[in-house]
């Protein structure tokens, strides 16, 4: 039996920046000019020419809500409770909107036909959470079960994807809406020391919704066939990528050295989960990577000898839009699941703390294909 997305739906909040822009406001922070040239350089090199913020500090600063200057002009650091109160009032409503896309109708799905809601997040706290707005807001049914993927980090999409994959399969009348939502800039720090000015290059805001089941998918709409997964570690990374809790927000980790501790480890993990299905990496079309930053898609396109096009939706969404962290991976497989106009199969990959590995194995099958799920079954079937 195959499993499918049926639909993949994104959103972004409408506050929106150059990063020319962002290394402006952020350099201004630190009251050193030197400082400030080094936050310019390294904004310039990441790839990433847009952003987005549910909050408007980033774009019109005399507007700001948390990055705000008190009265003798000094920059007030944010706490944990006033950026998590943030986080309250806007996933919500995201999470809310993308699932309502997601059941209009227009790929044979309605808010009855859900059985299943996944949500995920590693950027904020609020219990009922955005899995209950989902749940009451479009009137789902009260038996719907809810499930919450917190704190994993960049990974977190794929173990929900592959979580509404054994529910599909335990259950083929199951209906599963995963929703991530990050608002990774909430967690904007005012320090200056390497790792701050790197994460606060990167990382935006955004979300991301699928709608996965076993129903045999609609003649005219493209598909995603969820084909395998797999976890992995590499170890040595423990100490360059972590998350933890602070008093003013979250406090990310985030080593130069991630790129290489990734590369080093690409060739075995694309083995194991490539070999037991007699595959290898020419087998591969297209590789959705999670956009961590240009230079983990720059070490896997050399390393695994890429052509620049198989790895052009991961360049995109990182340019466009930056690192949202879970969400991203999202982005990247609408990108392919909507350009793609032949069949093409899929790596999908994702990093995140520990270091962790996260991979995905998908085909996609376009809108113009006669018959998708006599196809899907026979890639299940290999």
């Amino acid at each position: 039996m195959s499993v499918f997305i049926h639909r993949i739906e994104t959103l972004v909040p409408p506050n929106t920046s150059s990063q020319e822009s962002a290394a402006q406001i952020l350099g201004s922070w630190s009251d050193d000019p030197a400082t400030a040239r080094i936050i310019k350089h390294v904004f310039s090199r990441s790839g990433i020419q847009r952003r987005h913020s549910v909050v408007p500090d980033f774009t019109e600063p005399e507007k700001a809500r948390l990055f705000r200057k008190n009265a003798d002009g000094q920059h007030i650091e944010p706490t944990t409770h006033e950026r998590n109160r943030v986080f309250a009032e806007c996933a919500g409503p995201m999470t809310v909107e993308l699932a309502r896309r997601l059941v209009d109708g227009r790929c044979g799905f309605r808010p009855e036909d859900v059985t299943h809601v996944i949500t995920v997040s590693c950027t904020g706290f609020v219990n009922p959470g955005p899995d209950w707005r989902i749940v009451t807001e479009l009137g789902l049914a009260s038996i719907v079960e809810r499930y919450n993927l917190g704190f994993m980090g960049c990974y977190a999409a794929i173990p929900a994807l592959r979580m509404a994959r054994q529910f599909c399969l335990a259950n083929p009348k199951a209906v599963v809406l995963v929703v991530s939502v990050e608002l990774c800039s909430l967690h904007m720090q005012m320090q200056t020391n390497a790792d701050t000015i790197l994460a606060n290059a990167l990382f935006s805001d955004g979300a991301a919704g699928a709608l996965v089941s076993a129903r045999t998918p609609q003649v005219g709409e493209p598909v995603l066939v969820l084909t395998d997964f797999m976890a992995a570690l590499a170890p040595e990374g423990q100490g360059d990528m972590a998350w933890e809790i602070g008093n003013h927000g979250f406090n990310l980790v985030l080593s130069s050295y991630v790129p290489d501790v990734i590369e080093a480890n690409l060739d075995r993990i694309v083995g194991d989960l490539l070999a037991p299905r007699g595959m290898s990496v020419c087998d591969i079309d297209l590789w959705a990577i999670h956009p961590g930053g240009k230079s983990i898609l720059d070490k896997a396109e050399k390393s695994l000898a890429l052509a620049p096009e198989q790895i052009a939706a991961p360049r995109a969404v990182l340019r466009d839009f930056g690192n949202m962290s879970s969400t991203t991976i999202l982005f990247v497989l609408r990108e392919l699941l909507t350009s793609t106009t032949t069949q093409k199969t899929i790596t999908a990959m994702a990093f995140g703390p520990g270091l962790t590995i996260e991979c995905g194995l998908l085909e996609v099958i376009p809108a113009n294909s006669p018959s998708p799920a006599r196809e899907a079954d026979a890639l299940v079937a290999k």
